[in-house]
């Protein structure tokens, strides 16, 4: 390495040698400007003859260099102005700040290098569990590993590299060491006011590795039903009924208690209360009720039921239940049997309607008053 490295700087010396004519600040311009053509020239080049060969045999390499293209480029431009900042004769000056300028270039590079890398893991792990067979709560369970663990990654990856930036700089060398906690007064303030994004980031990796939660789980956080759209670094997007959107901190999941509709399994049980008289025909309605949920779309075909709940004075409890493959579809499915069975019992057998309903009269609209009718007042509030 150190002889290659060697033979590379031997022709900038000689071509730093044949611009000594010319003023020390041109010279070293024009060598660092030649590098960064090279650097560039031959990672055109090299993408070029590389791209059709990964293309169709190794899909994933070839993602790997479309995905890395940016990072390589920027890395072989550092390695030649490294190379050829020796022989450029810059001022001290000028020659310290471009060579703090390569070392955070350098730093910024490998967080980057870093971060693409996880990101095609975690691609790479996605599209392995999709080929090995379509399940969808095993591909949820998957997307939701990946996604979580690529933001936590992602976070603790750009913490690190803009802490070790700041402490390459003697000025703001606190600020760095300020960011990894590490000691003192500044490392106390910086973790409480970091507590709540650790917080956030330890339940992040909780979820990514129990799952509570999974994306498109369906959940009920403060009596809010919602399906997780979203889950983020810090936060939890949940979709409401009306469209609105609940945003909850990640760490609520881990910490407060939650209902999860769809946890082992998608399939919910809808249930749907009739209080009718005792002549209702219940083996005629059973049959029924199983035609109208057979016949619906939205049955997933496994189960339904109607059960005399309970015995009253005056009526009987029946409850229908059936299955469906989620609560949007368990809600249209309850919709529809209570809307046929309503029509059913009406057509066929209104003596079995509940008694007061059948019974009671409805009330005869309230009269309009005349011209000279006092209108009674409005009962006083009482204080």
């Amino acid at each position: 390495m150190q002889s290659m490295l060697e033979s590379i700087r031997d022709p900038i010396q000689q071509l730093a040698v044949a611009l000594a004519f010319a003023p020390e600040g041109v010279a070293g311009g024009l060598i660092l400007a030649l590098a960064v053509l090279i650097a560039l020239t031959v990672h055109w080049i090299a993408v070029r003859l590389l791209r059709p060969l990964l293309r169709g045999r190794h899909p994933y390499w070839s993602a790997l260099l479309h995905a890395t293209k940016g990072p390589t480029r920027l890395a072989l431009l550092v390695l030649a102005l490294a190379i050829a900042l020796p022989s450029a004769s810059l001022d001290p000056t000028i020659s310290d700040i471009v060579t703090k300028i390569l070392t955070v270039a350098t730093i910024v590079l490998i967080g980057w290098i870093a971060m693409t890398a996880g990101h095609l893991a975690g691609d790479l792990y996605v599209a392995r569990a999709r080929a090995e067979g379509f399940d969808i709560m095993l591909a949820r369970k998957h997307v939701t590993q990946v996604r979580v663990l690529r933001q936590v990654v992602d976070t603790v990856i750009v913490v690190l590299t803009v802490s070790i930036a700041l402490m390459t700089f003697d000025p703001v060398r606190q600020y760095g060491v300020s960011l990894f906690a590490s000691a003192g007064v500044a490392g106390l303030v910086a973790g409480l006011a970091a507590r709540p994004m650790l917080s956030n980031l330890i339940a992040g990796l909780q979820i990514a590795t129990t799952q509570p939660i999974r994306l498109d789980d369906e959940v009920v956080v403060e009596s809010q039903w919602g399906r997780v759209q979203e889950i983020n670094s810090t936060f939890v997007v949940l979709g409401l009924w009306d469209l609105r959107q609940l945003i909850v901190p990640l760490s609520y999941f881990i910490e407060k208690p939650f209902e999860n509709w769809t946890r082992d399994s998608t399939t919910l049980i809808g249930s749907v209360l009739f209080h009718l008289g005792y002549t209702v025909p219940i083996e005629r309605l059973r049959a029924k009720v199983t035609e109208i949920v057979k016949a619906s779309p939205y049955w997933d075909g496994d189960i339904v039921k109607l059960q005399v709940q309970d015995a009253k004075e005056t009526s009987l409890e029946l409850r229908v239940i059936a299955s469906a493959r989620s609560s949007g579809e368990v809600a249209e499915l309850r919709y529809l049997i209570r809307e046929k069975v309503i029509e059913f019992l009406q057509r066929e057998y209104p003596a079995s309607l509940p008694p007061l309903a059948a019974a009671t009269p409805a009330p005869a609209p309230a009269a309009e008053p005349t011209a000279g009718t006092d209108v009674p007042p409005l009962p006083a509030r009482s204080q």
